[in-house]
């Protein structure tokens, strides 16, 4: 899409006076002297989200255990109420658990190894915990990793080749886990097309969201996906380690999950804890233990901000103040050696802006003493999100600033090379 821009601060402040989402940003919680572009790795909180939490608390003072009555049945509410932004049915979503866990119980489900379909196949550059667990669950059915892991490669160390994988489904593959949006380039890969490549060829396919629920559009009423998996404190500012949510296909509700717990059992004999287990023959049947309320709770208050407003609206907003973050970087930053990985074309990126500078992470740190939240990824990136719920276009206008200024100034040579520090 073609969009206009200018250099000004006078034009950023009128794209602010413009924006019909900017009242949203008073739901909050701003720091002053402070901007926050790290709503990627961990979203910020917001007053919904802490009211939520309160309330839950409340309850667990006033009521006990009489709370439980209607709160054992939380997950589904939650899993209700994240449905819309994945466009799947209501039954379809859980929140249960993390990422991780949930990829552990997606693939004891789907991977079921047989002589002729063995492997797994996986990309080179997604988030490594995917990965942990790939292994770790070849291993549990007794393959060399080597040998039953098919990883397809990246042929620059940014972008997954989507015609690569798709030469990779061959008759060995049994499963294949890849990521909605690349954590290190934002690059959105083509679910659908994937899908349907895998379902021609008798392979499960699954997605790790991560990186794109809350951030982009997703219909998986067209992708058709087996399973997939995202963490929820990102993009839908859940907070630190927020339950995760899990997606299973209503078409394989008949599937015996890999692994079963007493909250995957029916609803209607749960409490009657019979020794054998009974499948809840729909999303919820995968959960596992006891669910984290307090984990979720915050998530109440963050989705009914989302279902307010619905994706498009934030997606469209997301769209243009990334593309002017770019169009800054091309404008002002490039003569002081920084460019940005990730693709101009919205249809292949993501919720954020990946940053690129030979001297990236001493630039990051020199970023958060100078009053900018962003978090550095190896080997040169820098990622800054500006969140269409709470980043306004001055904050984006000043960060560039801030980024000039410490390369001008040579204030990044004020601080090591090495690392020490989380983001």
């Amino acid at each position: 899409m073609s969009r206009t821009f200018e250099t000004s601060l006078e034009y950023a402040k009128e794209q602010d006076k413009q924006d019909d989402l900017r009242k949203y940003r008073d739901l909050f919680y701003i720091q002053e002297d402070s901007i926050y572009m790290d709503g990627n790795s961990l979203g910020m909180a917001s007053k919904p989200a802490v009211e939520k939490l309160d309330e839950m608390v409340n309850r667990w003072k006033n009521e006990g255990v009489i709370a439980w009555n209607d709160l054992y049945l939380y997950a589904e509410k939650i899993g209700s109420m994240m449905a819309p932004l994945v466009n799947a049915d209501a039954d379809e979503v859980t929140i249960v658990g993390s990422t991780t866990s949930n990829i552990h119980q997606a693939l004891a489900t789907f991977y079921q190894p047989t002589e002729k379909r063995y492997k797994i196949m996986v990309d080179d550059i997604n988030f490594p915990t995917d990965r942990y667990a790939v292994d770790s669950i070849v291993r549990l059915k007794g393959y060399d990793v080597e040998e039953a892991v098919k990883v397809i490669k990246s042929p620059d160390g940014e972008f997954i080749d989507e015609e690569a994988i798709i030469a990779g489904m061959t008759d060995d593959v049994a499963v294949i886990l890849l990521p909605t949006v690349l954590y290190r380039s934002a690059q959105i890969i083509d679910m659908k097309r994937l899908a349907e490549e895998a379902h021609k060829r008798g392979i499960y396919i699954g997605f790790d969201l991560c990186h794109a629920i809350g951030a982009i559009e997703m219909d998986f009423k067209e992708v058709q996906p087996d399973f997939a998996v995202w963490c929820t404190y990102k993009y839908l500012n859940g907070g630190f380690g927020s339950c995760a949510g899990l997606y299973i296909n209503r078409k394989h509700f008949e599937m015996m999950p890999g692994l079963n717990g007493w909250f995957g059992n029916k609803n209607a004999t749960q409490f009657q804890l019979k020794q054998e287990f009974e499948h809840e023959k729909n999303a919820s049947g995968w959960q596992i233990g006891t669910p984290s309320v307090f984990n979720m709770a915050p998530l109440e208050g963050s989705l009914e901000v989302f279902n307010e407003l619905g994706m498009p609206r934030i997606r469209e907003k997301s769209l243009h103040i990334t593309a002017y973050l770019m169009y800054l970087i091309d404008t002002k930053l490039k003569k002081f050696g920084y460019s940005y990985g990730n693709s101009t074309v919205d249809e292949k990126r993501g919720g954020h802006v990946c940053l690129q500078h030979d001297e990236a992470y001493r630039i990051a740190a020199a970023l958060r003493d100078n009053g900018v939240v962003p978090d550095f990824r190896e080997p040169n990136v820098i990622r800054l999100a500006p969140i269409a719920l709470y980043t306004s276009y001055e904050e984006v206008y000043l960060v560039v600033e801030i980024l000039e200024k410490i390369v001008k100034e040579k204030i990044y040579e004020n601080y090591s090379a090495e690392r020490t520090a989380v983001v």
